[in-house]
């Protein structure tokens, strides 16, 4: 099938990381062109992408999300370089991992989550819907495309990970608001969500690591494994596609096994060793603590 995406351009944000790269390729794959956001990682992404098989459809810039002034400057470098923006991939995001009740938790820790994940999201997507063009029914143009990635605590909430869990719960409101706003520019442009649930990565690598947390992760899922970036990537460029989901706007497509808010099964029917080979099979850099 003919996702439509060759010659677009994607700007993608926190690509320096498991899922934001995996995204890139994913894109690069279906023929897109790339702005390829960092903060404090640009060199090393730079010399990524100067490595792989993309690099002459790809530009590194660097922005601190939190601050709207360089996103906007991000976005200018961009458009610079490719002339247009057609997709954005909101991904950027921390999660400080040590479980901590909220009334515990430092104001420090709430406000630097708060103003990456939400506060970055809304400076983002602000940016990119200000230089979408003004466009009519009839003007024969793919739409633009909006995604955020959120996470499966912003639907179950997350023990520990108060901060966390509400600044993904408030991106729910984000789609379901943009996706009427977006086509007041572009009739055709779409506004949507990935949610991943447990996904290994370098954030999440340490904690899968623990001595039981796979089993304990999987035990609220059907599918008992736990996905891996290229999981998220594959997703995200269905959703981006301006031929596979044309009709498809305002959702959030969950990626996390069949996750419930509930245990499904107890610790005989988890094969965690199995699970675990699967992980390190999928990502050698993983190693569990014995």
């Amino acid at each position: 099938m003919d996702l439509g995406l060759a010659g677009q351009v994607a700007f993608v944000t926190g690509a320096s990381g498991g899922i934001g790269w995996a995204i890139a390729e994913g894109l690069a794959a279906e023929g897109a062109r790339l702005a390829l956001h960092a903060h404090r990682q640009t060199e090393s992404l730079a010399a990524r992408v100067g490595r792989s098989r993309f690099s002459d459809r790809a530009c590194v810039v660097a922005a601190d999300v939190r601050r709207r002034e360089t996103v906007e400057a991000a976005f200018a470098e961009a458009r610079e370089r490719w002339g247009t923006i057609d997709i954005c991939i909101v991904n950027a995001g921390i999660w400080e991992g040590a479980s901590q009740a909220l009334s515990e938790m430092s104001p420090q820790r709430i406000e630097r989550t708060l103003a990456v994940n939400l506060w970055g999201a809304i400076w983002t997507a602000r940016a990119f819907l200000r230089q979408v063009p003004r466009r009519t029914p009839d003007d024969g143009g793919k739409g633009a495309s909006l995604l955020f990635v959120g996470s499966t605590a912003g639907r179950f909430g997350e023990r520990g990970n108060a901060d966390y869990a509400a600044s993904k719960a408030a991106l729910y409101g984000l789609v379901r608001t943009l996706k009427n706003e977006i086509v007041e520019r572009d009739p055709r442009g779409r506004v949507n969500m990935v949610e991943p649930g447990w996904t290994l990565t370098a954030m999440t690598r340490e904690a899968l690591a623990r001595p039981g947390a796979v089993e304990q992760t999987v035990a609220t899922m059907p599918l008992r494994r736990i996905a891996v970036a290229e999981d998220i990537a594959r997703a995200v460029v269905f959703l981006a596609s301006p031929t596979a989901a044309r009709h498809v706007t305002g959702e959030i497509l969950t990626i996390a096994g069949g996750m419930e808010g509930r245990r499904l099964w107890d610790a005989g029917a988890i094969d965690g060793e199995a699970i675990r080979r699967q992980l390190a099979a999928d990502d050698p850099t993983f190693s569990p603590e014995s």
